[in-house]
């Protein structure tokens, strides 16, 4: 092993919507974590893992932080999100460049109970009109907290990410690495799969879609050349399954054809994807029916 080789565990917070895993999939260089303009997109820990010559980064892309939590879905996402400070080598910290919500002094508030480094990472720097906005910012936002650094960057744009890097490296600890070399994270194939379809209906519905919205892949067949899968798309209602099929059927013909594009590329093989919605009334209010549809508490 190098003796300088570097290996740990870097937790990526912040409130919804500021681009955690937008960052995650920049930094890998793999879209891994689903992403979209919807806040809460994310709600589950993800691990994005980089391996190079000298450094292993164990990225974790985590729920945004936010208000309420009265619904158990909502609790599931602020426990996963608040869980993994204790568990980390480092925190990065994002927020989006010239604003500062109530809920990113809730990401401050948890993040004082941890006892590793904390780096501030201002995303979205490309959007900053005015540059000279942007350095009494970044000034004031360094000041919310002991921060290691304090690093502006714009993650859609692979602006100043290998500076980040470079950063993030010297905070690890010596060590070898946790995983093997090709792996590119810890959740298993059924897991992405699903993600990826989420992530359309997310992205085709917008502003229509149901919160209360999940996949679950009834069937995961791998063979050499050919993929195929059978999805349940859950709503807790009736009139948001009609929301989900669209006007005969076109909506869930479109999340089928872009969810199928999007595998094919992941999965590099032919995909075969079946979809069918269905209604399960309460399940995000739901503790036993969360754990049954893939929220487990890993914590």
């Amino acid at each position: 092993m190098n003796n300088n080789y570097r290996s740990g565990y870097i937790a990526i917070l912040g409130r919804p919507n500021v681009g955690k895993s937008t960052l995650l999939n920049h930094l890998i260089g793999q879209k891994l974590s689903i992403t979209s303009r919807k806040p809460q997109t994310t709600r589950h820990q993800i691990f994005g893992i980089k391996t190079t010559d000298d450094t292993q980064f164990i990225f974790v892309d985590t729920p945004g932080l936010h208000k309420g939590g009265k619904q158990a879905l909502h609790r599931y996402l602020n426990r996963a999100a608040q869980s993994i400070i204790h568990d980390v080598d480092l925190i990065v910290f994002v927020v989006e460049s010239l604003r500062w919500e109530d809920e990113d002094d809730i990401v401050i508030s948890f993040i004082k109970k941890a006892k590793c480094p904390v780096l501030l990472v201002v995303n979205k720097i490309d959007l900053v009109k005015e540059k000279d906005d942007l350095l009494p910012y970044l000034e004031s936002a360094g000041k919310k907290y002991s921060f290691t650094d304090v690093v502006p960057v714009a993650a859609n744009k692979n602006l100043h990410l290998d500076n980040l890097l470079d950063l993030i490296r010297q905070k690890l600890p010596e060590s070898e690495a946790h995983y093997p070399s090709d792996q590119l994270t810890n959740r298993s194939s059924n897991f992405v799969a699903a993600e990826m379809i989420r992530e359309k209906i997310v992205r085709l519905l917008g502003d229509e879609l149901p919160y209360a919205t999940t996949v679950e892949i009834e069937k995961f067949e791998d063979t050499a050349k050919l993929l195929r899968l059978h999805a349940v798309i859950w709503v807790e209602r009736e009139n948001q399954k009609a929301i989900v099929i669209g006007k005969k059927g076109e909506k869930l013909k479109k999340i089928g054809m872009q969810a199928r594009k999007e595998l094919q590329n992941f999965f590099e093989k032919k995909v075969y994807l079946e979809t069918w919605v269905k209604v399960r009334k309460g399940w995000a209010d739901d503790e036993r029916a969360l754990q049954q549809l893939g929220y487990i508490d890993e914590f």
